[in-house]
């Protein structure tokens, strides 16, 4: 695991200073996740790894970045309650779930439904990408039900995009519980962050295919 970590964060310090034609807000966000790695939250198979893993590079790279600029700026307009940031070569995307749930609930609330839904007519119309959707919880409850409400979550916002004209098999869910916080559980304002859904959106084949041929 520390291993892990540690080349996760050399990996992210690499493209922060490689990447010359990064703007401020993507190489803060991937500084944002080195420190992140730093307190142990980054792993091969989450947001942050999966979105490294998935770093094309050169011409090919700058090109889908581009089309993932595109893509964050609509995001951001069509979900002004979420926080989107571009990270590499893709996108962070964090929903709070407070507004997505009730406490101790997996059920969408009917009030966040239109957002969702706004959400989802962005991602029919750039086809070409994956997306990561992961639940997190905060410490409160045990480890058990905190990874099973996690799961539950992850997958609901993943049924519900699909049932919204997402193609299910561009989605993945993941579930953390409590061991993947954003903030140290030291207040009710840093624990509510951390009650957080999130999604890794990143090239699929198909995009990676048209960059490499110049067509993107």
């Amino acid at each position: 695991m520390k291993t892990n970590v540690l080349v996760a964060i050399l990996c992210l310090a690499l493209i922060v200073a490689g990447c010359e034609g990064m703007n401020r807000m993507q190489k803060g966000a991937l500084g944002g996740a080195a420190a992140g790695a730093a307190t142990g939250a980054l792993v091969s198979d989450n947001i942050w790894g999966v979105l490294i893993g998935a770093a094309v590079g050169g011409a090919a790279g700058a090109a889908i970045g581009k089309h993932m600029d595109d893509q964050a700026k609509e995001l951001e307009q069509a979900v002004p309650t979420s926080e989107v940031q571009r990270v590499g070569e893709g996108i962070n995307m964090t929903f709070a779930s407070g507004l997505m749930f009730n406490i101790n609930s997996a059920t969408l609330q009917e009030s966040y439904k239109d957002d969702l839904r706004a959400a989802a007519s962005v991602f029919q119309k750039y086809d070409d990408t994956n997306i990561l959707v992961e639940g997190h919880t905060d410490d409160t409850g045990s480890d058990d039900l905190n990874m099973n409400l996690s799961r539950q979550r992850a997958e609901n916002v993943a049924n519900f995009l699909a049932a919204n004209g997402v193609d299910r098999t561009r989605l993945q869910t993941k579930a953390f519980g409590e061991s993947q916080p954003k903030y140290p559980n030291d207040s009710d304002a840093n624990r509510s962050k951390n009650r957080r859904v999130e999604l890794a959106i990143y090239a699929n084949d198909d995009m990676v295919a048209a960059a490499e041929a110049g067509t993107l």
